[in-house]
């Protein structure tokens, strides 16, 4: 089974996979969307980290530390950031973290991914803007997305045949040129939300 959720919060979305799991739906990975597998209900004790490595063998270190502290990593990937880690010895510390820092710390760290994403996506809306392939007047002119000559001089049935058929096109056209403002403004939102977090964690 494969259900889509999204979580700017690791601790709602831990509480989101423990209740599944008492559910009878076993967290077994994360790609597009989470994925779970039948099982018996349980009560299992899921926490989330947010890192990446350079090499693998850092990431392997990372997982081994965790499974030698009675904590299994259920998934993650050394570039993917989120990973998650399951109790499954009684005697292993509630929690993968030690301190306030280091549970903060993943906060920042999703924060940071999130501004160097905007900024990453920032200079390339900006070369389509200067190179043409995007004209920024159309937001404040719509007029602009259509591209059928004298249409705006038409009028009656010739007007609205064209105005019509373009019309789709047009649409198109806005949601191609809105893409990039819209994924950059959302990164940023995102970073913003998780860096607020990490600040309320922090205090």
């Amino acid at each position: 089974m494969r259900k889509f959720k999204f979580f700017l919060n690791f601790e709602k979305e831990a509480s989101w996979l423990n209740q599944m799991a008492a559910q009878g739906f076993e967290f077994v990975g994360k790609s597009i969307g989470y994925r779970f597998r039948p099982a018996k209900p349980e009560n299992p004790n899921i926490k989330i980290d947010y890192r990446t490595f350079k090499n693998k063998a850092d990431f392997i270190d990372y997982c081994t530390l965790f499974e030698d502290c009675g904590w299994k990593h259920i998934t993650g990937t050394k570039s993917s950031g989120a990973q998650y880690f399951k109790k499954v010895k009684a005697d292993a510390d509630e929690d993968i973290f030690s301190d306030a820092d280091s549970k903060a710390g993943r906060y920042k760290r999703l924060s940071q991914m999130y501004m160097s994403l905007a900024m990453c996506y920032l200079p390339i809306f900006a070369v389509l803007i200067t190179t043409g392939a995007i004209d920024a007047a159309a937001i404040i002119n719509p007029k602009l997305l259509y591209f059928t000559p004298g249409l705006w001089e038409m009028s009656g049935t010739d007007f609205w045949g064209a105005f019509l058929f373009e019309t789709p096109f047009a649409l198109f056209r806005a949601a191609t040129w809105a893409l990039f403002p819209l994924i950059i403004i959302l990164f940023l939102i995102f970073s913003y939300k998780v860096e607020q977090q990490y600040k309320k964690t922090t205090r």
